[in-house]
C-alpha cells in the first residue's frame, strides 16, 4: 500500500482503502492493505488501522453484506458454482473473523492505547452483530447474542502471561448491562477450564486478572422492571434466561464455585475472603454450596482462618448450616501473637459479633473469657484498652459467666480473671479499665469500636495533651543559679567565666 510517511500519511491512505471497499465490491481486495497495516510494529499506525477496521465491518455488518449462516470454508465457496454476491459475503465473512482475531491478540498489545482501541472495536462488533445476527435462528423469537466473539474478548481480558486490571477497569462499563453480564459470566466459566486445562501450574497473572473481573460483577438486589441490554432488541421475550435475575444468580453461583475450587494463591484468598460476606453470598442461588472453600481456607491459620468463620458465621446464622467445630477454631486463634496481628481490629470486630448471641451457652463464653484475660498479662497497652471492655462485655451478656468463671479460678472471687497485675499496671487507663471488674457491672455495654485500632501512638500523643491541675513539684529546696548555692560541691569546682 502506498503511503505517505508518518501516521498523518497511514490516516490518509486507510481512509482512501476505507472509501473504496464500502463504494465498490471490485475494490474488495483493498481490505488485505487495511489488514496488513493491523500487524505494523508501530504503535500510531495499529492505531489508526483499528479506527479503520471498526468504521469497515461495522458498516457492513449494518449493511448486511456478510455472510450469515454457518460459515463454509473459503476455497469450497470460490471454486465453487454459487453466485458472486454470495461469494462475496462468505469472503468478506472470513476478513471480519481474521480481524477479529487479530483484535483480540492486540489485548496483549504493550502498548494500553492499542488495547483500550481494540476493546472498544470488539464490543463495538458484538453490539452490532448482536443486532445484525450472523447466525440463523433455530426458531421465531430465538435468543441470539455473538458468544464466540465475545468468548473471544473476555479471554484476551483474562491473559495468563500480564496483568489486565487497567484494561479490565474500562470493561467494568460494559457489566452494567445485563446481556454482557450474564454472558461475561458464562465465557468467564469457560476461561478458566481452558486455562487450567492447559497449564499445569497456571500463572499468578490469570488468577489475579480472573479474581478482578469476578469481583466487578454485581447483580441487582431484586428483579428489575426494565431490562438493560448492550445489544439493542426490539422487543424481549419472558423466555430468554438473560432476562431473569434467577437465571443471572445461576451464572454468578457457577463462575464463583469454577474459581474457588482451583488451588489458589494465599494472597488472592484473602481478597476473596474479604469480600465474599457481603459480595458474594448475597447473590448466590446456594449459599451453603461455599461451604467447601471456607472450610478449607479456615485451615489455612491466621488472618484467612478468621475471614473464613466470617464467611461461616453467615451460612450458620442466615442459612441454617451445620458446622460444630466453628467456635473451636476461633477459640484456636486466640493466642499472644494475636495482639501483635495487623488483622487485630477485625478479629477482635468478628469475635465480638461471633459471642454477641445471648443464647450461647455460658461455659463456652466463661472459656473464651478466661482465654482473653490470661492472653491479656502478656497484651500491650494499647491493645489492653479494647480487650479489658471486651472481657467485661462477655459477662455482661452472660452474667451466668459470673459464677463459672469465679469457679474457674478456684475460690477466687471474680476480680481474680483480671490479675492483679493489670490493675496495678503502669499506665493508669489500664488500670483503671481493669479495677471497672471490682465494682457492679453496669447493664449497657461499652462500645468497643473507637478502640478497635488504638495505637501506642495514639495514647502516646494522648497523653501529651493532658494537663494537670497545678505544677508537679521536682525538688524541695529551689535552686540558686546555674552552679548552685556557694557551699555546694558543684560551685566549689566550676566557675563561669
Amino acid at each position: 500500500m502506498e503511503r505517505e510517511p508518518g501516521a498523518a500519511g497511514v490516516r490518509r491512505a486507510l481512509g482512501r482503502r476505507l472509501e473504496a471497499v464500502l463504494a465498490s465490491r471490485s475494490e474488495a481486495n483493498a481490505v488485505f492493505d487495511i489488514l496488513a497495516v493491523l500487524q505494523s510494529e508501530d504503535q500510531e499506525e495499529i492505531q489508526e488501522a483499528v479506527r479503520t477496521c471498526s468504521r469497515l465491518f461495522g458498516a457492513l455488518l449494518e449493511r448486511g453484506e456478510l455472510f450469515v449462516g454457518q460459515l463454509p470454508s473459503e476455497e469450497m465457496v470460490m471454486t465453487g458454482s454459487r453466485g458472486a454476491a454470495r461469494k462475496y459475503k462468505v469472503w468478506m465473512r472470513h476478513r471480519y473473523h481474521s480481524c477479529g482475531n487479530r483484535l483480540g491478540e492486540l489485548l496483549g498489545h504493550p502498548s494500553f492505547q492499542v488495547k483500550e482501541l481494540a476493546l472498544g472495536a470488539l464490543m463495538k462488533f458484538v453490539q452490532l452483530e448482536g443486532a445484525h445476527p450472523l447466525e440463523k435462528p433455530k426458531w421465531e423469537g430465538n435468543y441470539l447474542f455473538p458468544r464466540e466473539l465475545f468468548k473471544l474478548v473476555v479471554g484476551g481480558l483474562l491473559s495468563p502471561e500480564e496483568d489486565q486490571s487497567l484494561l479490565l477497569s474500562q470493561f467494568r462499563e460494559y457489566l452494567d448491562y445485563d446481556d454482557t453480564r450474564y454472558h461475561t459470566m458464562q465465557a468467564a466459566v469457560q476461561a478458566v477450564a481452558r486455562v487450567t486445562g492447559q497449564h499445569p501450574e497456571v500463572p499468578p497473572a490469570f488468577w489475579n486478572n480472573t479474581f478482578t473481573l469476578l469481583s466487578a460483577v454485581s447483580l441487582p438486589r431484586q428483579e428489575p422492571t426494565v431490562s438493560s441490554f448492550y445489544v439493542k432488541r426490539t422487543e424481549l421475550r419472558d423466555t430468554w434466561k438473560v432476562a431473569h435475575l434467577k437465571e443471572h444468580r445461576k451464572a454468578f453461583q457457577t463462575m464463583w464455585l469454577s474459581f474457588l475450587k482451583h488451588k489458589l494463591p494465599l494472597s488472592l484468598y484473602k481478597k476473596v475472603l474479604l469480600i465474599t460476606h457481603d459480595t458474594i453470598l448475597p447473590q448466590l442461588a446456594q449459599p451453603s454450596l461455599m461451604i467447601d472453600f471456607l472450610t478449607r481456607a479456615c485451615d489455612l491459620g491466621g488472618a484467612l482462618s478468621l475471614l473464613a468463620l466470617n464467611g461461616l458465621f453467615i451460612l450458620i446464622h442466615k442459612h441454617n448450616l451445620e458446622y460444630p467445630d466453628f467456635y473451636r477454631k476461633l477459640y484456636g486463634l486466640l493466642d499472644p501473637s494475636v495482639f501483635h496481628v495487623k488483622y487485630r481490629a477485625r478479629f477482635f470486630h468478628l469475635a465480638d459479633l461471633f459471642l454477641s448471641s445471648s443464647h450461647l451457652p455460658a461455659y463456652l463464653v466463661a472459656a473464651f473469657a478466661k482465654r482473653l484475660a490470661r492472653l491479656a498479662l502478656t497484651a500491650p497497652p494499647e491493645a489492653l484498652l479494647m480487650v479489658l471492655p471486651f472481657i467485661c462485655n462477655l459477662l455482661r451478656r452472660h452474667p451466668a459467666c459470673r459464677v463459672l468463671v469465679a469457679g474457674a479460678w478456684g475460690s477466687c472471687p471474680l476480680t481474680a480473671l483480671l490479675p492483679q497485675a493489670l490493675q496495678r499496671h503502669y499506665h493508669p487507663e489500664v488500670s483503671k479499665a481493669a479495677s471497672v471488674i471490682n465494682q457492679a457491672l453496669s447493664v449497657p455495654e461499652v462500645s468497643i469500636a473507637p478502640l478497635l485500632e488504638l495505637t501506642a501512638y495514639e495514647i502516646f500523643e494522648r497523653d501529651l495533651k493532658k494537663k494537670g491541675s497545678e505544677p508537679v513539684p521536682l525538688e524541695f529546696i529551689p535552686a540558686q543559679g546555674l552552679l548552685g548555692r556557694p557551699g555546694e560541691l558543684c560551685a566549689q569546682h566550676f566557675t563561669l567565666s
